[in-house]
Parts: C-alpha cells; sequence; structure tokens
C-alpha cells in the first residue's frame, strides 16, 4: 500500500463536493477519465472503497466520508501555510542594531530611513552587548568599534560625544551624581560616573530611560550622550564634553547581505542621517 498523493487527495476533494467524475473536470481542467483512473488509485492506494459508483455519479461511500473530512482539514491547513508564507515574504526585514540611546535615536528617525513606498519592514533592536553577525543577529548594526573579525561590510561614520546634564536652572547650585548601576552598564560612558564620582553617586537605574527620567526630575547630574542630552528641553550641559567618552561609530553589516537592495539602501539612509545629524552627534 503506497502513501495518497496529495494531487489526488485535492482531485478526491473536488470530486466528492461536485458529486462526480464532470464537475470535477470542469473545476480542475482536468478529463474526467483522467480523474477516474487516479480515483482509482486512490483506492487501491488507502485500501477503501471511496465512491458508490451510480448513473447519479460518485456518491460518498461512508469511509469516502471520512476522508473527505480529514482532506477538508488538511485544505484548511495547507491554506493556512499558504497564508502565513505569502504574509512572511511580502517584504522583507530589515533590522537595526545598537545601543538604547542610538536605537532610541533610530526610532525618532525612522522616516528619514524608510519611506511611504518602500518595500520592506524595518526592526529597531536595542542590543547592548556585541552583535554577531555570523549568525545574523541583526542586519545592520551601529557600533562603537569596528569588529576585528568576520566577513563583514564597515562604514566609518560620525563622532558621538557624551557630557554631563542636569535638570534646566539647576547647574548652578552643587548637585549628587545619577548613575546607571554597574550590571547595567554596557559602555564606557555607562562606567564613567561610577568610575569617577562614585561617592557623590546618590541615584541609580537599571536602564538609559530611568537615568534620563531621573536627570529630568532634578535628582543630580549624569553622563548623556549629546545627541540626547541636548534635544532634551528640559535638560542643560553641565560641564564641558568628556572628550575621553567620544568615539566614532560604525556602520556594519554582513557582507553577504551588503548587496541585497533593502540593506544596501537602508545602510546609505544611515549614512546620510548621521551626516545629516553630524554637529548634533559631536555636540
Amino acid at each position: 500500500m503506497t502513501e495518497p498523493d496529495w494531487d489526488d487527495l485535492k482531485l478526491f476533494l473536488h470530486v466528492a463536493l461536485t458529486g462526480g467524475l464532470s464537475g470535477a473536470s470542469e473545476r480542475t481542467g482536468i478529463s474526467a477519465p483522467t480523474i477516474g483512473r487516479r480515483m482509482l488509485a486512490l483506492e487501491r492506494a488507502t485500501g477503501r472503497t471511496l465512491f458508490v459508483h451510480s448513473q447519479r455519479g460518485y456518491r460518498l461511500a461512508p469511509d469516502g466520508e471520512v476522508l473527505l473530512a480529514h482532506v477538508q482539514a488538511m485544505q484548511t491547513s495547507a491554506e493556512k501555510i499558504a497564508d502565513w508564507r505569502g504574509q512572511a515574504f511580502t517584504l522583507p526585514i530589515v533590522s537595526i542594531g545598537a545601543d538604547a540611546w542610538l536605537s532610541g535615536l533610530i526610532a525618532d528617525e525612522t522616516p528619514s530611513l524608510r519611506g511611504a513606498t518602500d518595500s520592506f519592514r524595518l526592526c529597531c533592536q536595542m542590543r547592548h552587548a556585541g552583535i554577531d553577525f555570523t549568525y545574523r543577529e541583526t542586519d545592520i548594526g551601529l557600533m562603537r568599534e569596528p569588529p576585528q573579525t568576520g566577513n563583514l561590510a564597515l562604514r566609518k561614520s560620525v563622532p558621538v560625544a557624551h557630557a554631563a546634564y542636569c535638570a534646566k536652572g539647576s547647574s548652578r547650585t552643587p548637585l549628587p551624581w545619577v548613575s546607571l548601576g554597574t550590571q547595567s552598564a554596557h559602555s564606557p560612558a555607562d562606567r564613567w560616573v561610577f568610575e569617577h564620582h562614585e561617592a557623590d553617586i546618590m541615584t541609580w537605574a537599571n536602564s538609559p530611560d530611568l537615568l534620563l527620567r531621573l536627570i529630568r526630575a532634578g535628582n543630580g547630574r549624569g553622563v548623556l550622550p549629546c545627541f540626547a542630552g541636548d534635544a532634551d528641553p528640559e535638560l542643560e550641559r553641565d560641564g564641558p564634553i568628556l572628550e575621553e567618552l567620544t568615539y566614532t561609530l560604525w556602520i556594519v553589516a554582513n557582507d553577504d547581505d551588503r548587496h541585497r537592495p533593502e540593506i544596501r539602501l537602508g545602510m546609505d539612509r544611515l549614512t546620510a542621517m548621521f551626516r545629516r545629524l553630524a554637529d548634533r552627534m559631536a555636540g
């Protein structure tokens, strides 16, 4: 006994629903004799009598009724899979991975990165640790340092500066420090306050968003990227740029992917965006 062929099962569905070979032939464009031979082959493959033949056509036998229910369920599942697959391949995805500050900037700048008529979807990813491009953890990464290994496409971008910030109007008074906790510190800028002013830290946070809120609420001064601190109308700088924290941003992708039209377009637009924001990034 052989396994039933899915194409024969689909033909069986047409015969069962139309009540005969001629109706199935009209639906499928396959000749009635051919359908008849394939239904006979299906009965042999299943080892069951599926039809009761009469002058009125093909009436389902009891085993045919059971098979019809199974085939209809299979057809429903197949249609769901086809819809799911079609949705997945409708538009490709471009994922951009960066730290919390840069991923926030990417979210703000999405109108310049994807237009209404662009044929790709955009995924913004917050990634604090290193990005593994071999396993495609993200398509495009924004990084403080260029990776030293891997088959990668690298674009050198703009300097990114940092400074201390406090709530507007409070820089003239002595202030304590606000810092990220050591377990949440992933970059030199995240660790700077703890390394230089540990005794003066009065408030901690475990995320950059909370750090920004705490500074804004007047809890003290904290280190922020200039592109984030200068853009907040409720903050002001509390000192000069911290030159030792300035780094050069790199736009990185897997070299095998950079020829994909949507990846190349994403890298080009990121390059143009940072060029436009160069003064703001550099403080």
